[in-house]
């Protein structure tokens, strides 16, 4: 039976057939590895994906935690499946052997824990944070703090969080205001609230480790404004002694849960720190430990930020794919009306796939999907080369790739994968709009990654005010190099030729487009475009990724999946006839430098 999760026929394509994965086998640090080890990997994850988080994602998202104001209460299968997730070794995958880990190149890590993210993004969460806050801990961490934190974290002993946004700052980082005040023993004793807190609070580990923004007040006390003061803190929900053992509860508190419409299996917090509710000492404050150096949390914090941004896009791109195969599936098994010039009604009902506009929607969520997998998949590709690339030259090309791309990797499928999403659900018409049909779930989930990590607008603003034109544009230079790479051999097969022109209209306006926006003197105009040109660029990447998955299709009649390549082939032709198209209003509204939203007054609304 076919997963309604994920294709693992392309998944397989998309690692073995285009990322070339097998070739990471040849470094040292994946030198054990296989494909044989590759799949018993990708074998485990979909296994417990599939038998312990999918059955309970509906029952997560009706019987959504909720707190009695001493504890939080949460269906029992959540535990379940991740105790089950962590006895597998999966929260220590692409971590070194000698912590445990399985020393999986992050693209294949990414690809299996792509299953947890569609089958219930609810629970992934959890695993997701934790992940991301030990690799941050790994690069920034102290000896001591990787022995008393990472390590428990590995073993699926503690859990982790991410602690940024504050009630009144939101994604204004520079304007928290949550104190770090340094005491005599080296540690800090942070005061303050933390907003939107995923999995900040709960019981399904011995501990909570969070990483926690704060500022240092200066020598008159006082707060020093902007990013510069922020720095970064371990505080943990119980202390932890040198032995290892849990000790006395930490000042963190949950002052109440929110309430969203999407990702309800997953406790979101507003946290008070320093509230005096836990006082081990009796001083007050919540205990805390300084990671890395004063002043420089943001920049160690951004490890695990830019990790969650490709992540969200990858939960985007999962929700949008388990969608998809569920409206397929729905679509070939549900017969309704005959074909339009068949005006016999007592001839037998056709599936509704038959019918031109549902394949329309149904070819439409497929190229989204597939083609938003390949580009997350990839972005986790060039982690691995960032990270062990065979020369200096190698590594600083996969990073500056992975600079341009990170915007890209969390906003567009965000935005077009929770299109599939709202495809799904018309596909199975009135039934999509009930509970009893999954789709709809999928779509409440997914309408909170536009918003996660850095709304679309931020994103655009990054993109365009940042990465484009960062080191004069060598990013955006090397980006459109690998591209044209792709567009060139797609120029000598007449079936893509006309693709490769089309793309490389496109390209060459954006490019010009970039140099009018940063030259026309002001950079509130410039800025005004961004969310535009962040869709648009985001267009032409999803263009070069499908010309990518055609080059491997071509001449695959005789392959004994010969309708794989097939489907591979006309989503591209899909892409290309109906999406791409859509950008040359868009860039000439660029190209324009439209003032028209920035020059809007509050008062004429």
């Amino acid at each position: 039976m076919q997963s309604k999760i994920l294709s693992r026929r392309d998944l397989e394509f998309l690692l073995y057939e285009w990322l070339n994965v097998e070739s990471l086998n040849q470094r040292p640090r994946f030198s054990e590895h296989s494909r044989e080890t590759f799949n018993a990997a990708l074998d485990t994850c979909e296994q417990i994906a599939t038998d312990l988080f999918a059955p309970h994602n509906k029952k997560n998202d009706q019987n959504e935690p909720h707190f009695d104001g001493e504890k939080v209460h949460i269906i029992p299968e959540v535990k379940t499946a991740l105790n089950a997730f962590c006895e597998a070794g999966l929260l220590a995958a692409g971590q070194d052997f000698d912590v445990g880990g399985m020393q999986l190149p992050c693209v294949v890590e990414k690809a299996g824990f792509a299953y947890f993210k569609g089958a219930n993004v609810g629970t992934a969460s959890y695993p997701f944070l934790t992940i991301g806050n030990a690799n941050t801990l790994m690069k920034c961490g102290t000896p001591e703090q990787i022995e008393i934190f990472v390590k428990p974290m590995l073993e699926g002993r503690f859990f982790g969080t991410m602690c940024l946004s504050e009630p009144q700052a939101g994604s204004s980082l520079s304007d928290i205001v949550s104190r770090a005040e340094p005491q005599p023993d080296g540690t800090y004793r942070l005061t303050g609230n933390k907003m939107w807190i995923s999995a900040g609070e709960h019981e399904l580990s011995e501990n909570i480790v969070h990483l926690v923004l704060a500022k240092v007040p200066d020598e008159q006390g006082k707060l020093i404004p902007g990013v510069k003061g922020i720095s970064l803190f371990i505080v943990p929900k119980f202390l932890v002694n040198p032995d290892g053992s849990l000790g006395e509860r930490n000042d963190v508190v949950l002052a109440g849960l929110n309430h969203k419409m999407g990702y309800r299996g997953t406790t979101n917090c507003l946290l008070n720190f320093g509230e005096g509710k836990f006082r081990p000492d009796g001083k007050a404050g919540a205990v805390g430990y300084l990671v890395g150096t004063l002043h420089r949390g943001l920049a160690n914090m951004f490890h695990m930020m830019n990790e969650a941004r490709i992540g969200v896009g990858l939960g985007a791109v999962m929700l949008g794919y388990t969608g998809y195969l569920h409206a397929l599936d729905y679509a070939r098994n549900r017969p309704q009306g005959r074909a339009p010039l068949n005006k016999d009604p007592a001839a037998p009902q056709l599936p509704i796939i038959q019918h031109t506009d549902v394949k329309r929607m149904l070819l439409a969520q497929k190229s989204y999907v597939e083609g938003g997998l390949a580009l997350n998949l990839y972005c986790a590709r060039l982690v691995d080369d960032e990270r062990t690339g065979e020369t200096p030259e190698v590594r600083r090309h996969a990073s500056l790739l992975l600079e341009i791309l990170t915007p890209i990797a969390k906003s567009w499928p965000s935005q077009w994968c929770l299109e599939a999403n709202n495809l799904a659900i018309q596909v199975h018409g009135g039934y999509g709009y009930t509970r009893e049909y999954n789709v709809e779930q999928f779509y409440r989930d997914n309408r909170l990654n536009p918003i996660h990590e850095g709304t679309h607008g931020i994103q655009g603003l990054d993109l365009l005010g940042r990465k484009v034109v960062m080191e004069n544009g060598i990013a955006l230079e090397m980006l459109g190099e690998v591209m044209h790479k792709a567009m060139l051999q797609a120029a000598h097969h007449p079936e893509l030729a006309e693709y490769s022109k089309s793309l490389a209209r496109v390209l060459q306006r954006i490019a010009q487009i970039t140099k009018q926006l940063h030259g026309c003197g002001d950079m509130n105009k410039t800025l005004a475009n961004a969310s535009l040109y962040l869709e648009v660029f985001g267009h032409a990447v999803i263009a070069w990724i499908w010309l990518e998955q055609a080059l491997l299709s071509l001449h695959k009649q005789d392959a004994h999946d010969a309708d794989f390549y097939a489907g591979k082939l006309h989503a591209c032709k899909y892409f290309f006839h109906w999406e791409l198209p859509k950008v040359h209003p868009q860039l000439d509204l660029l190209a324009s430098i439209d003032s028209t939203t920035y020059e809007m007054q509050d008062q004429w609304f």
